[in-house]
């Protein structure tokens, strides 16, 4: 089981992809309120919450769906942007910063190519020369 966890875990931007999550769940918390305090907020919450919700959508999305890593950074990073102008300074910096990191930590991560095995020479063959 831990051996399948690790697996997984390596073959994604996994740590990438939990930043952009809690970047997105930050972002997208702070300005949900009772309902009192939302109507008297009016309409500035909204984006915070749809911006929260596609920084929780791309961090996802990194996870299920590797090969889409340079739109999901490329997103991220512009919502988390965006969120410092919009969303209560980026969820008072710390959304912003995590997004930022998450979404850079997503469009930089490549899969590593699987190492094959070297073919065992045949009894009696001289070894190939190396190359300096």
């Amino acid at each position: 089981m831990l051996l399948t966890w690790r697996r997984w875990r390596r073959g994604r931007p996994f740590w990438g992809g939990l930043a952009a999550v809690l970047a997105g769940a930050e972002i997208c918390a702070l300005p949900l309120a009772p309902l009192k305090i939302m109507l008297q907020q009016g309409i500035a919450g909204i984006p915070s919450v749809l911006m929260g919700l596609v920084m929780i959508v791309m961090g996802l999305s990194a996870w299920f769906a590797p090969y889409y890593r340079g739109l999901a950074g490329v997103l991220t990073v512009l919502c988390a942007a965006a969120a410092l102008v919009m969303s209560n300074l980026g969820g008072f910096l710390i959304g912003t910063v995590l997004g930022i990191l998450g979404g850079s930590m997503i469009f930089a991560w490549q899969p590593v190519a699987p190492t094959e095995p070297e073919a065992p020479e045949a009894p009696g063959t001289a070894p190939a020369p190396c190359e300096p």
